[in-house]
């Protein structure tokens, strides 16, 4: 198996000196790996806390947070529902979606539904209310530091993601039972649908991408560092110069599998209304011809419908 060598930059770093870097691991990887993200650790470890309080609830309170028609936009997603596009098996895991919060009358409210709060987690709203936040500051660095490499203004991208569709994921992979479905696995093959995605959690391994040999390889990630990945939102405005990789979750083995694993993705999302359309700097990567434009919010429901969430 050939070696990959996924970024690991510091995002304290001035960006004009880690831009290049990134945009090189993205291109040929869709990954790599930040540290110094400045999402305080203390805030980190309450959510991590809180996320585990939640899901340690009885089955039938979290199903009570399920919204019916809600596409599993916000609330509790059971276990056993979503399923990797093309896949005959559902992942093998539960989920809490929180998105953003815009006022009452907003242009774009309509396509974000309020945020629902579970009562029994003491702190929870506030918790992810905080962490949400910190992690959109953390993704609009990044985001420049893309802008940078591909030659674009460095705020090129604020103007894309603000008031954007985005959602924090709390994921929980139960422990795997002699009930599982034959072939099923935590998280089946899949690529991302959104803009970047943003994970806290991936210490513990389990976590593969696949490489354009057709390889799968571990990510290996420090404690406490974020993992950065393409969706196909940016895969699809860059032309393809930017990598929207096929990943997955693996099952453990061993011990490992008795065990429960978390982690907390933040998707995301250009605002809905943002027409995708291949920027200039990128339109001659692709002999075949640019894909045709479609607003984000498009582009989203075509996806969502294809994994059993719409």
């Amino acid at each position: 198996m050939t070696t990959i060598n996924i970024a690991s930059v510091s995002l304290a770093q001035p960006l004009e000196e880690i831009a290049d870097e990134l945009g090189r691991s993205f291109g040929e990887y869709g990954f790599a790996v930040v540290r110094d993200h400045g999402i305080p650790q203390d805030l980190i470890a309450r959510a991590e806390a809180a996320s585990k309080a939640f899901f340690a609830l009885p089955d039938s309170v979290k199903r009570g947070y399920k919204i019916e028609g809600g596409g599993g936009a916000r609330g509790y997603t059971p276990f056993g529902t979503e399923k990797a596009k093309d896949a005959e098996i559902f992942d093998l895991k539960e989920f809490w979606h929180v998105g953003r919060d815009l006022p009452p009358g907003h242009a774009l409210a309509e396509y974000m539904a309020p945020n629902i709060w579970p009562q029994e987690v003491e702190g929870f709203k506030p918790t992810f209310t905080e962490l949400f936040a910190a992690f959109d500051t953390a993704g609009l660095r990044v985001l420049e530091a893309i802008a940078l490499h591909l030659g674009l203004a460095r705020t090129f991208f604020a103007d894309t993601v603000e008031h954007g569709n985005s959602v924090m994921r709390l994921l929980h992979y139960p422990p795997l039972g002699p009930d599982a479905p034959e072939g099923a696995i935590r998280a089946a093959a899949h690529g991302d649908i959104n803009t970047i995605t943003l994970l806290l959690g991936a210490e513990e391994a389990g976590l593969e991408l696949l490489t354009k040999a057709g390889e799968w390889h571990a990510v290996d990630v420090p404690e406490g560092a974020l993992v950065i990945n393409v969706g196909d939102m940016l895969e699809r405005l860059t032309n393809g110069v930017l990598r929207s990789t096929t990943h997955r979750v693996v099952n453990p083995r061993g011990a490992r599998a008795k065990r429960s694993r978390y982690s907390m993705p933040f998707f995301l999302h250009f605002r809905p209304d943002y027409l995708i359309e291949s920027l200039e700097c990128c339109a001659a990567q692709d002999a075949q011809g640019r894909p045709a434009p479609i607003t984000a919010h498009d582009f989203l429901m075509q996806r969502l419908r294809e994994i059993n969430l719409a």
